[in-house]
């Protein structure tokens, strides 16, 4: 049985939270290895609607679900989250939610600096949610971060927070903020500790030991591969690497027990927040996509910003992430265009590219080359079967497979859980 990697092929928003949440069914333990609680999943299920930001998806099919030390965790969030989904219905215990007792810690100094620095009014806006996730980040990158195992140790704890405080007090005097004592961090950790503590787990053991076990492992990436700090559209980017590699290190397991990447791709593309954004339609497309698509995020509610499909970001992604397969969602939406435009180079200065250039100077520059393809009349809404699809929209998907150089795994045609046409089952590859 494959272990299986789900990432986003473009910048987020693709329909990851109905894929997850559809292909926990076939899996036993279902794993977030990178982000925050800033990329939100939508699951609909018998009607019921659920909303995760933090928590893996797995969760709601009472899957045993992991957060693992790459992932950044509010642990207020974290308490919350929970809250909210016992309040659903949902059964949480120790038994099936385990979080890694190495994961850092978002505080409200993060979330502090990093809205200050988006607010600011001089200065390049990347289009954070000013959750604290990138200041996060930064001192797990400094060394100087508060994990979850530390709340375990509160003798230690004030030392830690006054050498974390030591750097971010320094910060905040220069732009003129006042300064965070640190019984006040340790006064907002121990509120939450007796709630958290009890998940708290080895997720590097546990993962091995369900691995030998031949239990089947899902990996939920959230976000998208274009927002991978080093591969993604830089300085525009979030603050970890999104692409399927992390699964990996962010969950501490071998990458030879990666055996699948699904890549779940939109069949237009969105956007949320600042960057380049070569195919955006700011027309009555760009309108139309956003309007029948909801384009609207889960957890910022910010509109997203829509546009034609761009197969050469999704193939470029196809193949740093290595996707063996794609999930192509929200084909529907396309529903009733007289034609459909696609991404398939692009200009700059007179010359062609077959790939999106890594200077951001010349992301802002390049001009997209479109290929036209004929629209359908027809409906593709809840199609369960290849012919129960129009012909042109048949036609649609295997040129976006051409243009892409891999193959459509999955067809979701509605965000309901069983209007998904399966033409590989990643679990049996």
């Amino acid at each position: 049985m494959a272990n299986v990697v789900v990432v986003g092929s473009q910048w987020g928003d693709e329909g990851k939270g109905k894929i997850v949440d559809w292909l926990s069914d076939r899996a036993d333990v279902v794993v977030r290895h990178q982000g925050g609680h800033n990329a939100g999943h939508t699951l609909v299920i018998d009607k019921k609607v659920y909303k995760l930001s933090l928590l893996p998806s797995g969760l709601v099919q009472g899957k045993m679900s992991i957060i693992g030390n790459g992932v950044v965790v509010d642990p207020r969030h974290f308490v919350a989250e929970v809250r909210k989904l016992k309040a659903q219905g949902v059964v949480i215990s120790p038994d099936v939610l385990v979080l890694s007792e190495t994961a850092p810690l978002i505080l409200s100094v993060h979330q502090e600096l990093d809205a200050l620095r988006e607010g600011a009014s001089r200065g390049l806006k990347i289009g954070t949610t000013k959750r604290g996730i990138g200041p996060a980040y930064e001192d797990k990158v400094g060394r100087r971060a508060i994990r979850v195992i530390d709340l375990s140790e509160p003798e230690m704890l004030m030392e830690k927070i006054e050498r974390l405080l030591l750097h971010h007090n320094a910060i905040r005097r220069g732009l003129g903020m006042d300064e965070v004592s640190p019984q006040t961090l340790h006064g907002e950790l121990m509120g939450v500790a007796d709630e958290l503590l009890p998940y708290m787990g080895q997720v590097w053991r546990v993962l091995d030991e369900q691995r030998k076990a031949g239990r089947r492992i899902l990996f939920e990436g959230a976000q998208g591969a274009l927002l991978d700090v080093d591969h993604g559209t830089y300085p525009f980017v979030t603050s970890s690497n999104t692409v399927s590699g992390q699964a990996a290190t962010g969950a501490g397991i071998g990458p030879g027990a990666l055996d699948y990447v699904l890549g779940i791709t939109k069949a237009y593309t969105t956007r949320v927040g600042e960057g380049p954004f070569p195919s955006e339609q700011e027309n009555e497309i760009g309108r139309f996509l956003g309007e029948k698509g909801h384009e609207f995020g889960v957890v910022t509610g910010r509109k997203r910003r829509c546009g034609w499909f761009d197969a050469v970001l999704v193939r470029q992604m196809v193949k740093v992430s290595g996707i063996n397969g794609i999930a192509l969602t929200k084909l529907d939406v396309l529903d009733g265009l007289d034609e459909i435009k696609v991404c398939v180079a692009y200009e700059l200065e007179g010359r062609r590219l077959d790939y999106f250039p890594s200077s951001m100077a010349a992301q802002a520059r390049v001009t997209p080359v479109y290929e036209t393809l004929e629209g359908w009349k027809g409906t593709t809404a809840g199609a369960r079967s290849w012919a129960e699809l129009p012909a042109q929209a048949v036609k649609y998907v295997r040129h976006i497979e051409e243009l892409i150089g891999t193959t459509v795994a999955m067809l979701s045609t509605s965000p309901e859980r069983a209007d998904t046409i399966l033409v590989t089952d990643p679990f049996q590859d």
